[in-house]
Parts: C-alpha cells; structure tokens; sequence
C-alpha cells in the first residue's frame, strides 16, 4: 500500500517534471518561501511529513542532529525556506552558495534531468543573489532546523584573489551559521577546482581559519567549517587534501560534489550535456570518495557523505565508510519528502537489529570489523 505522503508526491512530480527543471526548481523554491512565513502552513508541512521523521541522534562538527539526514546544498540558494525544508523534516539544511556579490550564473539552459538514470546535471554556475539578499532573508528566519550557509567566489574574482571572496563571505554570513561550508568543488565555476591543489588550498585554508578565530572572538560563538571536495580525486590528492584540512584545523569534509565524469551506463539523451553529474550514477564514487577519506583523516575530522542516497541501504553504506552524517538533494527530487523518514526508519531499523541502541555506538563498532 502506497503512503498518502508517497501518493500525494506521485501526483505533484509528473506536474514539476513536464516543466524546465530550473523553472520547476523556482516554482517549487516560490512555493516554499510563502509556506514559511506562515506558520499554519509549515504545521501543516509538519504534521504530513517532519513528524513522522523519527529522532536518530547524532553529532557532527560538535552539533547535536536530531537525525543523520540533511539537505544538500543547491536547493535553496538564497535562504528563502529553512522552515519549510526543517518542516519536511530535514535536520539541517545546508543553503547557497552563496557568493559575495550577486552574479546570474551560466546561461541557460543549466539544469537537466537523466530521468532513465535517475540523476541530474547542472552547470548553474553559482547563481546567487549575494550575500546583502542572502543575510536579509535569513536574519527574518526561524531557525528550526541545523543551518549550514555553503559559500563560493564569484566568477569575475581572479583565482589567486579567491581567498578574498571566501574570507569576505565567511565573515559576513558567520553570526546566522551553525556551520560553514567552502565550496571549492563546483565543476561550474572556471578553475575553482583548482583550489583542490596542494599550494592553492593551503593558502586559502590558513586564511579561512585565520578569519575563523577573529570571527569567534567578535561573536563569542565557535562556528565549524567544512570543506567540500569533489569525488574525482585520486588518492594522492585525497591525502594531501586530508593532511592540510587537519593541518589547519578544519572540523569536517563533504564528500561529495558533483562529478564531471560520465560512466558508461548513462541512457539519457542529456548524459553528455556540461557540468556536475549527480544522482544515482555517482554513489559508488561518492562512497569510494568517502572510504578514502576516512582512512586518510583517521577520525580527527568528521565527514559528511553526499551521493546518490536513495534509501537506508545507501545512507548505511555511506555512514559504514565513513560518514557521520548525509545530505540528500538529486534523489529528494525524484522521490518527495516521504524518502526522509523512510531513510531514517531504516537506519533505525539497522541499528537495533545489529543489538545497538543508538547509531553512533552501532557505526563505532560496525567499522572496526
């Protein structure tokens, strides 16, 4: 028997996806901005689908979440709908990216669908309406979920001048964040990968660290930043990677980004279109990305695993590799909401059937064998 959330998603997805996927992307961003400036409606959104996530607690980046699920971020780039998403029942929502100043992104067409294999790609480009907007919408915010603020360089700063734009967002966005994310692994956005680079990525991480202390003296408040890194790495890099980002004290790493690689398996007639390649085709790299990464920080940092998360078996496996918490983004759009609760039942599940009572003493165990 299909659930009437399930049910209620079967008939709004053929709606959305008969529209542009970008166009689809801001009709249903629209809808949830109005949903949460009005508290009857993100009870309403509560009462169908928050409240039948079940709590799992876990901690990350010394944050206690209710549940190890989370929105990725992309989805809501402006901070428009952290009621509505936490109403959903996402324990944190990770928003933007956002950048220093306001900037279109790529032309369009940027956002295609590979239904056939259940994945998306985009080449948006960091679209974002800068961080002025940004800041106004998130100070008129409640915040009833973890708020994560992803933040990036805008296209027109050079690559030696990226520190600035990430110095400068971090900053400004540090007193609304109860995490910061730095995104250096859009395929989107010219050379910004390579940040990922030995000396690049050394300079930047000391200068955000650096930012980080003034910003906890001024704000009383220590707020962790994570890295995120893209799932094409080879060992060697995820290494380096991995001994810099616990050099300067970095508190997690989300693995993982989107990929520019196009497996062979791809059926769509969209599969060769530019840009970052998410969804289901990239969940065995992204699990892969996050193994390795495990081994190399030897749990002195935490990792958040992002890829191809469509059910419990696939947050398991990411959590048993490594992971202490998930975000979900390219599969919450082709499955609803109602895949949020069944991801943490079935962790739930897992747990106690393995004879432990909470998740994290069950994955401790579970990864030594």
């Amino acid at each position: 028997m299909i659930k009437p959330t399930k049910l209620m998603y079967s008939f709004v997805r053929p709606a959305l996806f008969s529209l542009d996927p970008e166009r689809a992307h801001d009709l249903t961003m629209s809808s949830l901005r109005k949903a949460s400036k009005v508290p009857f409606l993100t009870a309403q959104i509560s009462r169908m689908y928050g409240n039948c996530v079940p709590d799992l607690p876990v901690r990350c980046m010394g944050i206690d979440f209710k549940h190890p699920v989370g929105l990725a971020a992309g989805l809501d780039k402006d901070a428009r709908a952290l009621p509505a998403f936490s109403a959903l029942g996402f324990s944190g929502v990770e928003m933007g990216t956002v950048t220093p100043k306001p900037q279109p992104g790529n032309d369009k067409p940027r956002m295609f669908r590979l239904v056939e294999d259940q994945a998306l790609i985009n080449r948006m480009g960091f679209n974002s309406s800068g961080v002025d907007a940004f800041l106004a919408n998130i100070t008129k915010t409640e915040k009833t979920a973890v708020a994560g603020i992803n933040i990036g360089k805008n296209a027109v700063t050079p690559i030696e001048d990226a520190h600035f734009d990430y110095v400068s967002a971090m900053q400004r966005v540090y007193s609304q964040a109860d995490y910061i994310a730095v995104n250096i692994s859009s395929p989107n956005t010219k050379s910004l990968r390579e940040l990922q680079s030995e000396a690049s990525l050394d300079e930047l991480l000391m200068k955000l660290k650096t930012a980080q202390k003034k910003c906890e003296k001024v704000h009383k408040r220590y707020v962790p930043i994570a890295l995120k890194v893209a799932p094409d790495l080879g060992s060697h890099e995820i290494e380096v990677i991995s001994e810099l980002v616990l050099s300067h004290q970095f508190d997690a790493v989300i693995a993982s980004n989107t990929t520019v690689t196009r497996p062979d398996s791809l059926k769509s007639k969209h599969a060769q279109e530019g840009g970052g390649l998410s969804g289901e085709p990239v969940k065995e790299l992204a699990t892969e990305c996050i193994r390795q990464f495990y081994k190399a920080l030897n749990g002195r940092a935490q990792i958040i695993g992002v890829g191809g998360i469509n059910n419990a078996d696939d947050a398991w496996d990411k959590m048993l590799a490594g992971a202490d918490y998930v975000q979900i983004y390219s599969q919450f759009i082709y499955n609803g909401p109602g895949m949020i609760g069944d991801i943490v039942k079935g962790l739930k599940a897992k747990v106690h059937a393995q004879g432990f009572k909470d998740l994290p003493t069950a994955l401790e165990a579970l990864r030594k064998k």
